[in-house]
């Protein structure tokens, strides 16, 4: 295949990706009622869903929605969709989000790559029912098959809480605010600036050969000491608006 076929493909999978995205934030945006109080995630599927939510508060919708990160705050207001902070509410009605990867049928998550965790679990957490958008990429067969596990640090002896998360069978490296390292180079040799979440932490991602007990790997990851939150999202999820080429599947957590 050529240089320029390559190119070619590439756009037309981004553009198909694209679209599913879209059409799986309509599906979700269609059963929010009216008067609710919605947590809004981030990450580029939150994006496509905050336009299709103000589609629907133009056309007399009220909501108020509460944003999981500084971006969303802004594509949100740009958007007119009116906000409020979480400690100006007692619950959410609901929370719409996107992940990293999800896994059936439990709808356990792996989120952060945005770099938003922290935040949007504490908005998870908050919402009386929790909905995730994603497209037919992000369904795998176990939690770590194709993403790190984010893990929020506090910057200060960033470089021994690592080492404490090695312990556990990963291998973390410093997120920046370039690229992600290359394989097996150093944790924080990579020469650029760490990047920085909306709470003023670091966030090391975490590379697991195999997660086979995700709960036990979640207690394991939140009580290390330097450890802030984890993206490990278990039992966290009501329903999930999945978009594939064969149109929108629906699928919610057992009861």
């Amino acid at each position: 295949m050529s240089e320029q076929e390559q190119h070619s493909a590439s756009g037309d999978l981004a553009e198909q990706v694209a679209t599913q995205k879209t059409l799986a934030a309509r599906a979700a945006v269609q059963a929010i009622p009216d008067g609710a109080i919605i947590g809004l995630g981030s990450g580029t599927t939150v994006d496509a869903m905050l336009h299709e939510l103000a589609a629907r508060v133009r056309q007399g919708l009220r909501v108020t929605g509460i944003p999981a990160s500084q971006h969303t705050a802004s594509l949100a207001t740009s958007l007119g969709i009116p906000l409020a902070n979480l400690d100006e509410v007692s619950t959410l009605t609901t929370s719409i989000d996107g992940a990293d990867e999800v896994t059936l049928p439990h709808l356990h998550l792996i989120k952060g790559g945005g770099g938003a965790l922290l935040r949007e679990k504490l908005i998870a957490a908050s919402s009386q029912y929790r909905i995730i958008i994603v497209d037919s990429r992000k369904l795998v067969p176990a939690l770590g098959s194709a993403h790190p596990v984010p893990v929020e640090v506090t910057p200060f002896g960033w470089h021994h809480t690592s080492t404490r998360l090695a312990a556990l069978g990963c291998q973390p490296r410093l997120r920046t605010t370039a690229p992600a390292s290359l394989p097996g180079e150093a944790v924080g040799q990579s020469g650029q600036a760490p990047y920085i979440t909306d709470g003023g932490n670091y966030i090391l991602d975490c590379h697991f050969d195999s997660i086979s007990d995700p709960q036990a790997l979640a207690i394991a990851i939140k009580t290390t000491t330097g450890v802030v939150d984890h993206g490990l999202f278990l039992g966290m999820t009501d329903r999930v608006y999945l978009s594939a080429d064969t149109g929108i599947q629906i699928y919610d957590r057992p009861s």
